[in-house]
């Protein structure tokens, strides 16, 4: 009887982590449909605009506000947009090979690309950031310092816009 019940929770063991791997790796994230412009913010703008793109793929995921990722071509010049400070590229799944964010860190550190912002504040807390790199773009959703300390719960930072209601 020991042996079987060894078994057994050895075997619901293996089967919960299996399940837990593929829900994070694969079944939560959905591919998103091709699109034609992604929104960037210029130098100087109130807000974000669209900027004509080619060759887009993108996943996202309703289970995180930080799952977005995307690549595609670009044709735009980061001078007229927006930097973004602090851009740290997020992880994204092995299975969506375009977006490599040690890649990505890399050639930010190195200046071989620069950080720009996507739109702020595409919800409370989180700005969806762009890097450019040789005609190619790449995007993905961070916290920003106002979503860190409203998620953190403490008090939002000067400047930030009112949080929403929990």
């Amino acid at each position: 009887m020991g042996r079987f019940l060894v078994i057994l929770l050895l075997g619901s063991t293996v089967f919960a982590g299996v399940g837990v791997w593929y829900l994070q790796v694969y079944a939560l994230y959905d591919e998103l449909p091709a699109q034609e412009s992604v929104m960037l913010t210029p130098l100087g703008a109130a807000s974000a605009q669209p900027f004509p793109v080619r060759n887009f793929e993108g996943i996202d995921s309703d289970s995180s506000p930080i799952r977005f990722r995307a690549c595609f071509d670009i044709d735009a010049d980061p001078a007229q947009l927006t930097p973004y400070t602090d851009a740290t590229p997020l992880n994204a799944p092995g299975w969506f090979s375009c977006f490599d964010a040690g890649e990505l860190t890399g050639a930010l550190a190195e200046g071989r690309a620069q950080a720009v912002m996507g739109v702020s504040n595409i919800r409370y807390g989180i700005d969806r950031v762009v890097i450019l790199m040789d005609g190619r773009g790449f995007a993905w959703q961070q916290i920003n310092p106002c979503g860190t300390a409203h998620f953190d719960g403490d008090p939002v930072p000067p400047g930030c816009p009112p949080p929403p209601e929990r």
